[in-house]
């Protein structure tokens, strides 16, 4: 499976732990695992190369220009480094026809096989969207984009590489993000929104993309059904969404002791 991941040196110590629950918990696969950066050090990318080979996987770095997205919106906790999801069919191999984007702020708790093998031969991306957090009437106006029908999260992206190569342009991406910087909140989010959300596939959130500010919420409104027994047995991919982060001290969430054990866990790789 390709793996893809684009980040600073910041997120270098999330990623390990993010990766360690991928592999941890998909024995038997084999993962080749991409990073796309424009900062990070020797060092960092040598341990990273490490870490990732004694697990079994493979690492394969590609650096991109240090003025790519220069001018583009960065906003809080994120960095230019967001940006280059949307082209990464410009910087992997060719030959690639499938990539799964992960944000490092993730823990993969379940078999990712399903997933990644999720049928988007007619749509450029998979991505989940949280349906029931309604936003989508103010992203509507707030990006220009009248006829989206939901907002989708990009920590989590199927990417079709093959039809990104002929539909995809990056001169398209620059110009809306010349054209709309005031109005950018969460900046890669809205340019994929506004630009390809017709062309996004919709994955289930409560398996792929289970936003973990969310736990009371999402069991109140499901009548209990949604509750940790749920999350544990069936959600794959569990997001820390937000800028509270679990690896930070004063994180307080309900999924909180379940990271810092998969921390202490890669750590011990180390």
């Amino acid at each position: 499976m390709n793996i893809l991941v684009t980040l600073n040196e910041n997120y270098v110590g999330p990623l390990k732990v993010m990766l360690w629950s991928l592999f941890f918990n998909n024995p038997g696969e084999s993962f080749r695992v991409y990073l796309i950066h424009s900062s990070i050090s020797d060092q960092s990318v040598a341990e990273l190369e490490a870490f990732v080979s004694k697990k079994g996987h493979t690492l394969h770095v590609i650096r991109v220009q240090d003025d790519w997205f220069t001018d583009a919106p960065v906003v809080l906790h994120y960095s230019k480094e967001m940006y280059y999801r949307l082209l990464a069919y410009k910087l992997l191999p060719a030959e690639l026809e499938k990539a799964l984007y992960l944000d490092p702020d993730i823990l993969v708790i379940n078999p990712i096989r399903e997933l990644y093998d999720t049928d988007v031969s007619e749509y450029l991306f998979g991505a989940a969207y949280h349906e029931m957090i309604s936003v989508k009437e103010i992203n509507m106006v707030r990006l220009n984009a009248y006829e989206m029908e939901e907002y989708f999260n990009t920590g989590v992206l199927l990417m079709n590489l093959t039809l990104q190569r002929q539909k995809l342009n990056e001169e398209d991406v620059f110009a809306y993000i010349n054209k709309h910087k005031s109005r950018l909140i969460l900046p890669d989010q809205d340019v994929l929104n506004a630009l390809y959300g017709k062309e996004t596939e919709r994955l289930n959130e409560f398996q792929y993309n289970y936003d973990a500010r969310y736990y009371q919420y999402y069991k109140f409104l499901s009548d209990g059904e949604i509750d940790m027994d749920y999350v544990m047995r069936h959600t794959v991919i569990l997001h820390f969404c937000g800028k509270r982060k679990p690896w930070h001290s004063n994180y307080i969430g309900k999924f909180h002791s379940l990271y810092k054990h998969y921390e202490t866990l890669a750590l011990r790789e180390n």
